[in-house]
């Protein structure tokens, strides 16, 4: 005989007078169970009433979650949104890992509000077991199904950065990373992103240590230990992608160097996060190859991305074993992207073959790089470069400073007297990333046309955001700003905080043709989460595995 609405609020009422003889009415605590098997109205009364009086009936434990549950799986979407509602109830002693298994099994709703209720419930249940919870949660996103996978990871990556320290204390975040750990033995690009997100976030790892154990698994997960298929754009991607999450993870310590100056530099006395197997793995496998690279996305500048990743890891640097090689392949990196001057026929003039390309964007990532990397052996282009190369290297940094200046002159007159909303239209955000680009060159080539080569000057890469100390400094040296070229080696640049380091994509687009010829090269968004390229995960369970 099906159970009534009347049947339900009688024995509640039992229930609710019995007090401390609870236990003694077992047998109307089923009659509530059994409201399960009824109508929609007796379905909402048994979602509400079970939970209350749970406690009182552990050897019904089993039975009364199980009833709820069958509940969260109703067809009717207000039944099930009060199931869980409902649902942290349950939530006590060992039940908790239980209940957090289903509640991230249910991730899987396409309902805006039943998810939103899920989300909800799982925060509950946290503030009692935050480690508990995660045990349900770590034990979904490595057994369960993808979408569920998907969904849970996502919770991790954005709602445990909003709990308070008291919640997630130094035991549950060593334990989150522990579980994430195991995750990113076999992750998709999307997966290992998110996790990465959830890992460094954590403040048990916001330490000189625990950022270097976050870089070790970057390190892991980039393969750095296999040479690099250039044709293969899962590998490419893979590396693209690693070398983003471990972009904010380096660091250095500004420190006094040879002459007095301080500098940012790699202190002996100082713990680094350092970019040195990154770097060198730059230099030995991806330079080598980067006219082949495969572009894991359409409009990437495939080229461009990997010479402005390479250069802003090059400031954290340590100690390199083979230096001199890796120098040599840059800086022959760099003379393919610094053309030789036109022949001049018998009168002079400029014969009539196409004057080269200049590709100033290109040329400030490797000139920066190369102006990092030499810092740590100044006499590189002195004694370990022959004279006839040197020679031609200093011709071609002489005819590619001259049309340096050229368009210099062509973006200052441009820009003469733009200010405020002048400056925010799309083809002037252009002219100041183009001024910006090309200063950035003019300033690295006056080093190195210093006899002996000088490496002191500091500057911006110029899809960086410009730090405030800078901008201040920046209205005291309009004139720099505008392209005199002053040297900028006297400003000491503040360190970077970690956050600032994240990729910038500059404005995009073409110079109109008032300031000459020079186009500069867009920088593609990178796409992210298309899932391959990071292992292909193995088959799990399906269905309901509560």
């Amino acid at each position: 005989m099906a159970v009534t609405i009347e049947d339900l609020y009688r024995n509640y009422g039992v229930l609710a007078d019995a007090k401390d003889n609870l236990s003694q009415h077992k047998d109307a605590y089923q009659v509530i169970l059994a409201g399960v098997k009824g109508g929609p109205k007796e379905k909402r009364l048994a979602a509400q009433f079970i939970p209350k009086f749970f406690n009182s009936f552990p050897e019904l434990a089993d039975a009364a979650i199980n009833a709820q549950l069958d509940l969260c799986e109703d067809e009717d979407v207000s039944i099930r949104r009060q199931a869980i509602k409902e649902l942290p109830r349950f939530a006590t002693g060992e039940n908790i890992f239980r209940v957090a298994d289903i509640l991230t099994q249910l991730l899987q709703t396409d309902d805006t509000a039943e998810f939103n209720q899920v989300n909800v419930a799982l925060i509950s249940i946290f503030k009692m077991d935050a480690k508990g919870t995660l045990g349900g949660l770590f034990s979904q996103i490595l057994q369960g199904e993808d979408i569920v996978r998907e969904r849970a990871i996502k919770f991790l990556s954005t709602k445990l950065k909003t709990l308070p320290e008291d919640i997630m204390t130094k035991e549950v975040e060593e334990y989150v990373f522990a579980e994430t750990k195991k995750v990113l033995e076999d992750v998709t690009g999307e997966e290992f992103v998110l996790l990465m997100r959830v890992a460094s976030g954590l403040r048990v790892l916001q330490t000189v240590n625990g950022r270097q154990q976050l870089v070790e698994l970057v390190v892991e997960q980039a393969d750095l230990d296999q040479a690099l298929n250039p044709a293969d754009p899962d590998a490419v991607d893979r590396l693209l992608q690693c070398t983003r999450q471990a972009l904010p993870l380096f660091s250095l310590f500004t420190c006094e160097s040879g002459d007095g100056s301080l500098q940012q530099i790699s202190c002996p006395e100082q713990k680094n996060v350092h970019s040195t197997r990154f770097v060198t793995y730059f230099c030995e496998h991806v330079l080598p190859n980067l006219s082949t690279l495969t572009s894991p996305v359409a409009e990437l500048d495939i080229q461009l991305e990997v010479l402005k990743l390479m250069a802003e890891m090059s400031p954290y640097c340590g100690d390199m074993e083979k230096l001199e090689a890796n120098l040599t392949i840059l800086f022959t990196k760099l003379l393919e992207f610094m053309p030789l001057p036109p022949e001049e026929v018998e009168n002079g003039e400029n014969s009539a073959s196409e004057e080269p390309k200049l590709q100033f964007s290109y040329v400030e990532c490797l000139l920066f790089s190369f102006h990092q990397l030499g810092k740590k052996l100044p006499d590189f282009l002195l004694d370990k470069v022959d004279g006839e190369r040197l020679k031609d290297f200093k011709i071609r940094l002489q005819y590619f400073a001259r049309g340096l200046q050229v368009y210099i002159r062509q973006l200052r007159v441009a820009l003469q007297g733009k200010t405020g909303d002048a400056l925010k239209t799309e083809e002037n955000k252009i002219k100041v990333v183009a001024l910006k680009i090309t200063n950035n060159i003019n300033i690295l080539i006056k080093d190195l046309f210093h006899n002996p080569p000088s490496f002191k000057s500091t500057v911006t890469l110029s899809w960086k955001p410009v730090q405030k100390t800078e901008a201040v400094a920046a209205k005291r040296l309009s004139s720099e700003e505008m392209g005199s070229g002053a040297a900028t080696k006297k400003q000491i640049p503040p360190l970077p905080r970690r956050d600032a380091r994240q990729i910038y994509n500059p404005p995009s687009g073409k110079y109109s043709s008032s300031i000459g010829n020079f186009n500069y090269e867009q920088r593609g968004g990178f796409r992210g989460g298309r899932g391959r390229g990071f292992g292909a995960r193995g088959n799990r369970s399906r269905g309901r595995i509560y």
